[in-house]
């Protein structure tokens, strides 16, 4: 896919911005399964964003269910045979993606213009939208922090050597009402959503609305763990520092 990059952290003073997650949502997003980071603030900035995945090793149950909630979300696409990760890797970097936009999840659910699938995504407060996946070839340790940070200079210089495009599922084109402005996707700039258009009413089948609630249910649970906090849809927040705040 084409790079829509209008500079790494145009908003704010990030220069290479990374946000630690934890697995297996990194990983997801990082192959291109996942298109939609939740977060109950908006993203602060545009462009690359490389994402770190935290300590915590997933258990089992948490990973089926999100692989379960991810194949029930492409079927709806018509999207049958997804390959998931074969790993998923704590404290590494794991590789980058691009934020194109941001929107409230009501607003997200009510577009058009995206498949489906992506708009069953959207659940949490703001809806992060990513495209343009790359991963490491060889991922490599590093310590994570909360919110999003920027990168070490060295660091962000051996991974970006190191980088390999991915082909999504299902690649995603999030249009931007102003090409020229970078910011243009973002909270409030649909304005002709209703919260009853046609567009957000999806059918759920049994089988879909067991793989939302599992997916759910596996998120507080892990959360529980970890001792975060979280939306919906496996959705997992850092807690976000007051540098973070104030640049949002």
């Amino acid at each position: 896919m084409g790079s829509r990059n209008h500079g790494d952290g145009e908003k704010g003073n990030y220069r290479n911005p990374c946000l630690t997650m934890h697995q297996p949502w990194a990983s997801l997003l990082v192959y291109g399964i996942k298109r939609i980071e939740g977060r109950s603030w908006p993203a602060p900035i545009r462009g690359r964003l490389w994402i770190h995945a935290a300590s915590k090793v997933p258990d089992p149950v948490t990973v089926k269910a999100m692989e379960d909630f991810y194949r029930e979300i492409y079927a709806v696409d018509g999207i049958k045979d997804l390959k998931f990760p074969e790993n998923y890797p704590v404290s590494r970097l794991l590789g980058c993606v691009e934020v194109v936009g941001c929107l409230k999840c009501e607003e997200l659910s009510c577009s058009e213009e995206v498949p489906e699938g992506v708009r069953l995504e959207g659940q949490t407060d703001y809806c992060w939208l990513c495209e343009n996946p790359q991963k490491l070839i060889i991922p490599f340790e590093m310590r994570g922090y909360q919110g999003v940070y920027n990168l070490e200079r060295k660091i962000y210089e051996a991974a970006v050597r190191g980088l390999c495009p991915v082909e999504p599922p299902l690649p995603v084109k999030f249009p931007l009402p102003s090409p020229q402005d970078a910011f243009s996707l973002k909270p409030g700039s649909l304005a002709a959503y209703s919260s009853v258009s046609k567009a957000s009413q999806v059918e759920k089948s049994p089988t879909l609305s067991n793989a939302i609630a599992g997916a759910q249910g596996a998120a507080s649970q892990f959360l529980k763990k970890v001792g975060g906090k979280s939306g919906v849809i496996g959705e997992v927040y850092t807690p976000v520092s007051t540098r973070t705040r104030s640049k949002s």
